[in-house]
């Protein structure tokens, strides 16, 4: 799916920033789902340098070069200024709006700086997750040539989640965490495999030999009644209110070594 959307976006924009601004995206994905909630924040400021510069290319034919410090303020208030009639609203005004914001996390949470003692946290690392995604969205939608709704579903599956507690050995998913459950035991491994899923087959042979005799009443306990999972027949899924509860009870870090 990235392929595609580099390609169909750098058809229209230039290839270097598009490059800059998926690898960006992508990388403060991973470090959020990883927990690694300081580096996710500076990939966001590294993402608004790009996204700021595909912006200046965007209204002016030109862009700050790679290196050479970007005056974000007085390009802020620049595109804000333009003819209404000359570029869309999310170009003038919303995008820019939107980064502005990610910058001021980066810069005043102590996200790349020595500050005045705050460190970065989940709330700040996942806003700016959020920021970044929709930001994204808005160019696939304007130089994409898709619907919004199309555009938001593109770009939750550009990035595949990572879940640091589950090891890959050739195929067979390990959950290196023996305190969880039946049901966050298979939550976990279906956040890992995000939106391709996993057939009952699959899941009864990852799982612990324990829990494998009462794993479809698990399994359908989570469709039915948590609503964490979709079973379409063939396969499970999770369901973003599966990966909420994955996320806010960070069932995806490992166990500690003391």
């Amino acid at each position: 799916m990235r392929s595609i959307v580099q390609a169909q976006l750098a058809a229209t924009l230039p290839s270097k920033l598009v490059d800059e601004l998926l690898e960006a995206h992508a990388e403060a994905k991973r470090n959020l789902y990883l927990g690694g909630l300081r580096l996710s924040e500076v990939e966001g400021g590294r993402f608004c340098e790009a996204a700021f510069r595909l912006l200046e290319e965007i209204t002016q034919g030109t862009f700050t070069p790679l290196g050479i410090q970007l005056h974000s303020e007085s390009l802020i208030q620049k595109l804000e200024n333009l003819p209404k009639a000359a570029h869309p609203d999310a170009v003038r005004i919303h995008i820019p709006r939107a980064l502005r914001l990610v910058y001021d996390i980066r810069n005043k949470r102590d996200a790349a700086h020595l500050g005045d003692g705050i460190d970065p946290n989940l709330q700040d690392a996942t806003m700016v997750a959020a920021v970044l995604d929709w930001v994204l969205a808005e160019f696939i939608r304007l130089y994409h040539n898709v619907k919004a709704d199309e555009a938001q579903r593109i770009v939750e599956h550009i990035v595949t989640r990572v879940a640091p507690v589950v090891q890959d050995f050739n195929g067979f998913l390990k959950v290196l965490k023996p305190s969880l459950s039946a049901g966050e035991h298979c939550l976990v491994l279906l956040y890992q495999r995000d939106a391709a899923g996993a057939t009952f087959l699959e899941l009864e042979a990852w799982v612990r030999p324990a829990m494998r005799p009462n794993l479809r009443t698990t399994l359908k306990r989570m469709v039915d009644q948590k609503d964490w999972v979709h079973f379409d027949g063939a396969s499970y899924r999770i369901t973003r209110l599966g990966q909420m509860e994955i996320e806010n009870r960070r069932l995806i870090e490992p166990t500690k070594l003391v």
